[in-house]
């Protein structure tokens, strides 16, 4: 039976609504630190709150444990961000798909590595995706389905030096085998023309940012 995880991070909300429906589909939510703040205005507790809890107080802590959540505390000095903690732990309970909502926005530092997260190598095998009710990010090592509406923009970014054999079905702009460079601007602003795109590769990594025209409901 698939386990889906929903992980609260620390960066910002801009559609509650949306990600409110995003984080009644979860089999375990886990709050990234300041994470659950959000949670507690969609009114949702975690079943995790895990980091070094520099971002929430000694009353949400204890409204946490009250609510039957578990608490991990890490040290302040440590390697890992909260949400590569939440992420690591959602693998260890055998997550099959995880979802990362408020992640994007905020600390422009904090944005780039949250993405960048996506890569982890204890995550190869999880369908893992950012998502803000409006924009969706994923990486893909080998092919990846998008499902949205036509009309919606999927832009395509090397994250390794070269992406090679990318090939997509039902885009605007089609790739057939083609490569693309880390340099190269030529993903960018492609058009989805079905609800469902698919994008496959032969090797390398690439970032697929799916920017709905709507945001979900």
């Amino acid at each position: 039976m698939a386990k889906h995880t929903v992980i609260f991070a620390n960066g910002e909300m801009h559609f509650p609504e949306a990600v409110r429906k995003i984080a009644q589909t979860a089999d375990l939510k886990i709050a990234a630190d300041g994470g659950f703040f959000y949670m507690q205005q969609l009114e949702m507790m975690p079943d995790l709150l895990i980091g070094d809890l520099d971002s929430v107080t000694a009353e949400q802590v204890s409204l946490a444990e009250a609510a039957g959540g578990r608490v991990s505390r890490y040290p302040a000095d440590k390697d890992e961000t909260d949400l590569e903690l939440a992420l690591l732990a959602a693998a260890e309970w055998g997550s099959d798909r995880i979802t990362v909502v408020c992640a994007l926005g905020g600390r422009l530092d904090q944005t780039l590595a949250n993405i960048h997260l996506l890569s982890l190598p204890q995550l190869s095998d999880i369908d893992l995706r950012i998502d803000d009710g409006k924009v969706e990010v994923l990486l893909i090592r080998a092919q990846a389905e998008i499902f949205g509406d036509q009309g919606d923009l999927l832009s395509l970014l090397p994250l390794t030096p070269m992406v090679y054999g990318i090939t997509t079905t039902n885009l605007k702009y089609p790739l057939i085998g083609e490569n693309l460079g880390f340099h190269q601007s030529r993903g960018i602003s492609n058009v989805m023309l079905t609800s469902k795109a698919l994008v496959e590769i032969q090797s390398g990594l690439l970032l697929c940012i799916h920017d709905r025209k709507e945001v979900l409901e």
